[in-house]
């Protein structure tokens, strides 16, 4: 009962975070949001005794990604960041409900086609363990994710160091 707990304040958490990034005005807010996005995804890993996920996550997403994101902003000047500021109007509104129903009713299809619902309901008393998912995670062979990870970090470093090229002021003479 309590995880149920939990995972309902983790949820709200989530989702109210989620709609705040999107929907405000300012770019530091959305990116403060977006962090507590992260946190709570977090949250849930914990709450499912994935702890090598949930400490991925903080120290990735939530420390790295997030500070990329506000290290980005702080370099944007403030006249280009005036002229993101948009008001919402009514067409815009209604055409993004239209493209969030359409990709809902996508995944609701895929789901219900491929029996992912059924399949997950019977693999749910089978439990995989930490070091399975760490070999898939880290492994070089064939569906295994280390060179996603290594060209990830490369992008990465290109760029903050674009960013520093990009900052760095030029002496004109």
């Amino acid at each position: 009962m309590a995880n149920l707990v939990m995972f309902c304040i983790l949820a709200v958490i989530i989702l109210g975070s989620a709609m705040v990034c999107v929907s405000t005005k300012s770019i530091m807010r959305a990116a403060t949001f977006l962090l507590f996005v992260l946190f709570g995804v977090a949250g849930i890993y914990f709450l499912l005794d994935y702890t090598f996920l949930g400490a991925a996550q903080i120290s990735i997403y939530a420390g790295g990604i997030t500070m990329v994101y506000i290290f980005a902003i702080q370099l944007v000047s403030k006249r280009t960041l005036q002229g993101m500021q948009e008001r919402l109007k009514g067409k815009r509104v209604i055409s993004g409900c239209l493209v969030a129903l359409i990709g809902f009713a996508t995944v609701a299809t895929v789901l219900l086609k491929n029996h992912f619902i059924n399949m997950s309901t019977q693999m749910a008393d089978t439990e995989v363990p930490m070091n399975q998912i760490g070999m898939a995670l880290l492994g070089s062979e064939k569906y295994q994710y280390v060179l996603p990870f290594e060209f990830i970090s490369v992008f990465l470093l290109a760029c903050i160091i674009g960013g520093i090229m990009i900052a760095r002021k030029e002496d004109k003479k």
